[in-house]
């Protein structure tokens, strides 16, 4: 695989810290990185057909997000355990097998309960891939280095979401089965990872690769995050010594905020479809555009995590101006009289998403002892996911209850609207009673 310093202008674009793409684990976990934001993504510029082949109403046709996610709420917790007991590389490698077998399995059928039954197997296969991921990147990584693995992470997951939803986009024109066999490319890097990853647990401690004394020092990061609390470190990952370190307020603060942005991120992406086509007009390429639009602007926000982190004394300011710019930008896609305003409605919404992706990885991974960080990572991720699980259900009552008062356009802008004033006031909450550590680790 390639050496990221042989890139030219690589260290100009990404930062100081950006030598995390030299090291092979952390290419083949990039590589793994690209399949699981597929699950939601890539039938977000479909869904408004789907409803016809499926014969299901625009309300309804949410479920096949919340479908995907759900699982991971009670799933996630068990891998991290897991993870942490019997190593990374067997449970991603698994998980990536999973997802791709039953999302391209959605091609072969229309009965819409079937279709629902597959979408909650790849959601389990999808919980098993992105926290080992990001568990793994927080064993070989640390401070700066580790937030500029993080946000590179995410952007090849924006990057990923930028060129796959527009093809489904085009595909769907030819026949509505092309881009779910899209999935299927989940299936040979399941196999690249059995190969060729090299089980990431412990490399950090050991003084890994990336992260050598002299990055560990000036970091922040101790075994006990809580300064006169109780050392959490436990050889078998224990769920008491999980329990104490989420029921600390710094930590419960930051669980809170993780679920935030994911609640307004795919309240856009539940909705976009109908957005698009129903409300503007538009088409379901034009749906796609807006996807690779928000993908594209919060991969680049995400690679530039690094650098903020190091700018910055503490992270609160930039994250309390991200969860505004979440907050803004969805409201103006739910205003925009035009596809193309809403694309900037779009841009927007997708730099919050990217930099607070980013920034709560590496603040999760930082607040938790290498014995208990596997667990954490999967219980920020599970809260996570239930911001993206809950919102589709949410809108479709939503607009279910709106449409016969005011129609169905009205009624989508108006949650959409909602969506956006809830999840941005109650990030910024989150961010003002929650003690961010000046530099930068939680």
């Amino acid at each position: 695989m390639s050496n990221g310093s042989d890139v030219p202008g690589f260290e100009t674009l990404l930062g100081e810290h950006s030598r995390a793409v030299r090291d092979r684990p952390f290419q083949v976990l990039l590589l793994a990185n690209l399949t699981s934001p597929l699950g939601p993504a890539l039938v977000s510029p479909l869904l408004d057909t789907l409803t016809g082949v499926y014969g299901v109403s625009e309300a309804e046709i949410g479920l096949m997000i919340a479908a995907y996610t759900a699982p991971g709420i009670v799933v996630i917790p068990v891998v991290g355990v897991l993870a942490d007991r019997y190593g990374r590389k067997p449970l991603l490698a698994a998980g990536l097998l999973l997802f791709g077998c039953a999302g391209t399995a959605l091609a072969l059928t229309t009965d819409f309960r079937v279709v629902l039954a597959l979408r909650v197997l790849q959601g389990i296969g999808g919980a098993a891939i992105v926290p080992v991921i990001i568990t793994s990147v927080g064993d070989l990584y640390v401070g700066a280095v580790e937030a500029t693995a993080q946000g590179l992470r995410l952007s090849t997951s924006g990057l990923t979401q930028a060129v796959f939803p527009a093809i489904a986009g085009v595909l769907v024109v030819a026949s509505w089965q092309y881009p779910l066999a899209l999935y299927a490319i989940a299936i040979p890097i399941a196999v690249v990872v059995f190969v060729r990853l090299d089980e990431p647990r412990g490399a950090r401690a050991d003084g890994g690769r990336a992260a050598p004394p002299g990055d560990r020092e000036d970091t922040g990061r101790e075994a006990n995050p809580d300064p006169g609390g109780r050392d959490d470190r436990d050889p078998d990952g224990s769920a008491r010594a999980l329990l104490r370190l989420a029921a600390r307020p710094r930590v419960l603060a930051v669980l809170a905020g993780r679920g935030v942005p994911g609640f307004c991120y795919f309240g856009f992406i539940t909705y976009n479809s109908i957005v698009v086509v129903r409300v503007l007009g538009g088409t379901p390429a034009e749906a796609g555009l807006l996807v690779t639009l928000g993908s594209v602007s919060y991969a680049v926000s995400a690679s530039q995590a690094g650098r903020i982190t190091a700018r910055f004394r503490s992270r609160r300011p930039p994250m309390i101006g991200m969860f505004l710019a979440l907050g803004v930008g969805l409201g103006a896609v739910a205003v925009a009289p035009s596809v193309r305003l809403g694309g900037i409605g779009v841009v927007v919404l997708g730099v919050g998403f990217g930099t607070l992706g980013s920034f709560y990885r590496s603040i999760v991974t930082g607040i938790a002892p290498e014995a208990l960080r596997g667990g954490l990572v999967s219980l920020s991720e599970s809260v996570g996911r239930v911001g993206i699980t809950v919102v589709p259900v949410v809108m479709g009552v939503l607009v279910a209850w709106l449409t016969p008062e005011v129609g169905l356009a009205s009624a989508v802008r108006l949650t959409l609207v909602a969506v956006g004033v809830v999840g941005a006031s109650a990030g910024i909450g989150s961010v003002l009673l929650g003690n961010v550590d000046p530099r930068g680790s939680g």
